[in-house]
């Protein structure tokens, strides 16, 4: 005979049912969310990392594209056995929208969280060069896998908690003005944004020109965000002798200059050769049939089209999985994905070395990591105490869209466009 149970025990169960019935649906759908939770992870209280970038921007792949370069990586460490004899390595992420102050502000947050080891920041160089102070005054590691700006890096600071595994404004720019000589070009126009970035960017062009006599600079235009029209500012540059344009800029200023350099006749259109922003966000879709009418390139650091590596194959097909892409080809913002997968991976090696989720400590193991064979590059090491940036400037090269939007490099570029 089955006992009678009491009104209390009556309740306790049916609470019990409703309590188990509540936590596995939620398990259900943070599976479904994230399929990754059903791979063997690492027990332990986790080791944590932020990521401070530009979400929630119309027309913006860079922040979904360093995201998922970390979520690879990560995936691939806790598989592993996680760090510190254990411990998962867990994603937190604050959206910083581009602006300064949110970034700051989102700093500010993450360093108050226990556990958390460092900060990845986003693409726009103004918001991680907002950040510098916070950063150096909390004394939590920033790791930077987009932003180009010089002084990101050239901060003066002592001992410096930044670390980039990216491009730079100064080797960006001698790959551009070397490319477009290779071409025959020797009078360019730099077209930059009334920002941070833009000043490191012309910094950057006049010290090149200064210590390569060949090279001239015959006029430098501004713009601001929300511009609505480059056509000025394009033919006073033409007006000033350029026979190629440098270009600065995201994808929403990129794309207006090529429908407005299109739309002019084509006795008037000059290369443009651009800086990576550009591929930090939907630049094909937004210029569309204007791309083809329009002679330009853009630099680059890596390219997952061409990689015959086990490792490029392996990590497509993750970033695949993760944002719902088929093959290499339709990986947006590659370069962020790639930059973040190896900083992460090296953020990894320094947790371990420094044996304990001290900032200061990991600070100080960045500078002092081995030899790590990455998917970029082998790091040999990644990083030391005098040298901040893990990539080299014999790592670029420049790459145009294809039709189907993919940044393929260049091997055969055609004659550059006479002079008008």
């Amino acid at each position: 005979m089955t006992p009678m149970l009491t009104p209390w025990r009556a309740r306790r169960r049916a609470w019990s049912g409703a309590w188990l019935a509540t936590w596995g649906w939620l398990l259900l759908v943070g599976v479904v969310a994230c399929p990754e939770l059903l791979l063997a992870s690492p027990e332990g209280s986790p080791v944590l990392v932020g990521l401070d970038a530009e979400f929630g921007i119309e027309n913006s792949t860079s922040a979904d594209a360093i995201r998922a370069g970390m979520r690879v990586a990560i995936e691939e460490i806790n598989t592993a056995g996680g760090l510190l004899g254990g411990r998962p390595l867990r994603l937190l992420e604050k959206d910083n929208r581009s602006v300064p102050a949110r970034g700051v502000q989102n700093i500010k947050e993450f360093a108050q969280v226990e556990d958390l080891v460092a900060v990845f920041c986003g693409k726009f160089s103004p918001v991680v060069i907002e950040e510098l102070p916070t950063i150096h005054q909390l004394k939590i590691p920033l790791l930077d896998p987009w932003a180009a700006g010089d002084p990101i890096i050239d901060n003066g600071y002592h001992p410096s908690y930044v670390f980039r595994l990216s491009l730079r404004d100064g080797w960006a720019m001698s790959a551009m003005i070397a490319h477009a000589m290779r071409r025959g070009a020797d009078h360019f126009g730099l077209l930059l944004p009334n920002t941070a970035w833009g000043r490191s960017g012309q910094a950057a062009a006049r010290l090149y020109a200064e210590t390569h006599p060949d090279v001239h600079i015959v006029s430098e235009r501004w713009y601001n965000w929300g511009d609505k029209s480059l056509t000025e500012s394009y033919q006073k540059l033409l007006d000033a002798g350029a026979q190629a344009i440098l270009l600065l800029a995201n994808e929403r200023e990129g794309s207006l200059l090529i429908r407005n350099v299109a739309a002019l006749p084509a006795s008037e259109r000059v290369p443009i050769l651009s800086h990576f922003g550009v591929t930090g966000g939907k630049l094909a879709q937004l210029a569309g049939e204007a791309m083809r009418q329009v002679d330009f390139s853009v630099v680059q650091t890596y390219s997952f089209i061409g990689d015959p590596s086990p490792l490029a194959h392996k990590v497509v097909a993750t970033i695949g999985r993760i944002l719902g892409v088929n093959g290499a080809r339709a990986i947006p913002s590659p370069v962020g994905a790639a930059h973040a997968y190896d900083l992460t991976h090296i953020l990894a090696l320094a947790i371990n070395r420094a044996g304990s989720t001290d900032r200061a400590a990991i600070r100080d193991a960045l500078e002092h990591l081995g030899r790590y064979e990455g998917l970029v590059r082998l790091y040999d090491p990644p990083f030391t105490p005098e040298r901040h940036e893990a990539l080299r400037p014999e790592l670029l090269f420049m790459a145009r869209y294809d039709p189907d939007g993919a940044i393929v490099r260049i091997t055969d570029p055609q004659p550059i466009l006479p002079k008008p």
